[in-house]
């Protein structure tokens, strides 16, 4: 194919995209997995349908919910190509993502502080809780726990739900739902070859033993070579020219079982990532291929679930989790003498949750339950020099536990109450009690208007508390308090719309003091904004979805806007079928304004635009997709930490990705 012809064809695709994106104009990829022609179904049927369990724990209507609540599907994982957390999350409105080229870091309504280890958000797997003791994080990028072939369905619940799940529900829950046995096939293999070096595999074993149990096994792997990356700041003959080559490859291992058996399930996770460091952080020798992580992650869960006749249950559980990392950092001492400084954290922990939910007739619910966790293990070690003696070796353990209880009333066919408390105690700086409540009005049969106050907090971790170059054991909680307005709105023809204002106030944030250089409870924030979706569904199977976002996080001690908090975020997802189910195309264009870096300066604005060619049956079981990443070639960045040289750290250019998936 000729360049000219090259460039007619991509002139053309972009002017498709840009004509999208201008007749919707400043989207998530809200979207359940429906019927083939919706149009024939009932108004109240098409809302049911809509169905999320983590705003409340247990099924609802998203109208019902306490929440302004997104659900994104294995179908529009398959449909936009999905490859991470971090792509479900950045298609739904008011997220956004940063990824300093080791890990990536979610932002929320506008809030993603630099060096933010992801302990804002609370990260479920089925219920259980991925965020680790240590850092409190819960990863999103190739470094997280699931692969999303694995996963059923996305949660999305935004605001406070400390309430129902204590710490880290400090701005959103997400909650992954996974695939189980008849929904995957019984034996099913995937494998991929993408940009950058990048293979990967999976061999997916399920089977349902009749009136027996059912289980599901799954490994994959994944490996990139990375790419060659050139950044200004480093250009000098004693910095390989700016260049940097064979440091930003990356490993991953995964593997994942569930097994059923009438009321219990017991679930097996475990990965292993190790990843390159590119961008000389932390002072590391730049271009040097021994800067590196390692990041392993498991859990074992066994749940018991038993409903009575009448829509009461019981559920409990008892897990036992792991966490370790490892990083290595070299550096001059001096000059050209390299050493390397080695640092280990590990998370040991156990802990139990009991829950019952008892339905008085069709119009309360009550939901109370306890959760308890026991540290058994919060271990810190380093070398300055490795190999070497070691110069600080220190382990702690620490316990906690919480009560929680809630109703939910419908007053009347119109109205509906929802009421919640949960008091948590921790040893390390004893209790925190936080409420939610809701209004929920139904005054015509399409509306759903939600009236929502709630409070949350997010619990010092043991890294700030004792660990940290800049701990300071006297932290204390973080907390917020939100109020919010949400309307859903369903009409004719599958059209919904959906619009939220929200109003945060944020106390004791924790940030390092300039004078003190350790973290403390100094930072006040606000933030306020609106947000709107619209979802619209045809006859023929196309569905689009745009969303905008308006949102100020303004720190009140300085009265300036945060760091790395864009005020605009749009975002366009549209699926074409081009034969009914057997082929079709996924379009997304996602916008994000400019953000205020740490040196003050800006990182620009972008839109960037994605394709998905997917083909499904091509032979009996045989499914097919094409994926064009950053279709346009855009050059933009992401803010730098506080580690970083660079102020904005450059994203990928464009690439592409052939995966196959073969089930029998």
């Amino acid at each position: 194919m000729n360049t000219s012809r090259m460039n007619r064809i991509v002139s053309c695709a972009r002017s498709v995209l840009l004509a999208l994106a201008c007749l919707l104009v400043p989207s998530g990829a809200e979207a359940q997995d429906l019927p083939e022609d919706l149009t024939q179904l009932p108004l109240e049927q098409l809302m049911a349908i809509d169905v999320v369990y983590g705003a409340s724990k247990h099924d609802q209507r998203t109208t019902e919910a306490p929440s302004s609540v997104s659900v994104v599907t294995a179908a529009d994982i398959e449909r936009y190509g999905y490859r991470t957390l971090a792509d479900v999350l950045r298609s739904v409105h008011g997220f956004y993502s940063t990824y300093d080229r080791n890990y990536t870091y979610v932002g929320i309504r506008g809030f993603s502080r630099p060096s933010d280890y992801n302990s804002r958000f609370l990260l479920l797997v089925d219920g259980h809780r991925v965020n680790d003791n240590f850092y409190g994080s819960g990863y999103i990028g190739p470094e997280g726990l699931i692969d999303l072939d694995l996963v059923d369905r996305v949660e999305v619940i935004r605001g406070p739900s400390s309430s129902l799940y204590g710490t880290s529900a400090f701005f959103a829950v997400v909650n992954v739902i996974t695939r189980m046995e008849p929904d995957v096939p019984r034996l099913q293999f995937s494998g991929l070859g993408a940009s950058y070096g990048t293979p990967a595999g999976r061999v997916t074993f399920a089977h349902a033993f009749e009136d027996g149990p059912k289980f599901l096994v799954s490994g994959s792997a994944f490996r990139s070579d990375g790419q060659r990356l050139f950044y200004k700041e480093y250009d000098d003959p004693l910095s390989n020219n700016g260049v940097t080559q064979h440091s930003d490859d990356e490993r991953n291992y995964r593997l994942f079982s569930t097994m059923t058996f009438r009321d219990f399930t017991v679930q097996l996770a475990a990965n292993s990532r190790e990843k390159g460091i590119p961008t000389g952080a932390y002072g590391t020798p730049f271009n040097d291929p021994g800067a590196r992580t390692v990041d392993d992650r498991s859990y074992l869960d066994v749940k018991y679930d038993h409903a009575f006749a009448g829509g009461t249950g019981v559920q409990a559980r008892v897990y036992v989790d792991r966490y370790y990392y490892r990083g290595d950092y070299p550096y001059y001492s001096p000059y050209p003498t390299i050493i390397r400084y080695r640092e280990h954290s590990w998370g040991d922990w156990w802990g139990t949750e009991a829950k019952v939910m008892m339905k008085a007739g069709t119009r309360q619910t009550v939901t109370a339950g306890m959760e308890f966790r026991d540290n058994l293990k919060q271990h810190f070690r380093w070398k300055n020099v490795d190999p070497g003696p070691l110069d600080f070796d220190s382990q702690r353990s620490s316990r906690e536990g919480g009560l929680y209880f809630q109703d939910e009333m419908k007053v009347s066919d119109q109205v509906a109450v929802s009421v919640g408390v949960r008091h948590d105690h921790y040893e390390t700086f004893g209790g925190s009690t936080h409420p939610r409540a809701a209004l929920i009005l139904m005054p015509f049969e399409r509306t759903a208007l939600k009236l929502l106050y709630g409070s949350a907090f997010r619990a010092p971790v043991v890294y700030e508390l004792y660990y940290g170059s800049h701990a300071n054991p006297d932290l204390k909680p973080e907390s917020i308090r939100t109020f919010e307005v949400v309307l859903e709105q369903y009409a004719l023809g599958n059209l919904r719309l959906t619009g939220s204002a929200y109003y945060y106030a944020i106390d004791d944030l924790v940030s390092v003091d300039t004078v003190s250089n350790l973290f403390e409870n100094i930072d006040e924030v606000t933030a306020k904004g609106v947000e709107l979706e619209v979802a619209k569904r045809f006859k023929n199977g196309f569905e689009v979805t745009y969303s905008s976002t308006l949102q100020e996080n303004r720190d009140q001690g300085t009265d300036r806007i945060l760091t790395n908090s864009p005020r605009h975020l749009a975002k366009l997802n549209a699926f074409f079928p081009i034969k009914r189910d057997k082929l079709g195309v996924g379009a997304e264009v996602q916008y994000t304004s400019r953000r205020l870096t740490l040196s003050g300066n800006d990182a620009p604005g972008f839109a960037v635009a994605n394709l998905t060619f997917l083909s499904r049956q091509l032979a009996k079981g045989l499914d097919l997709s094409a994926s064009v990443y950053n279709v346009f070639d855009k050059k933009y960045g992401d803010p730098g930490g506080p580690q970083h040289l660079q102020d904005v750290i450059e994203q990928d250019g464009r690439s592409f990705r052939l995966k196959f998936t073969w089930g029998f």
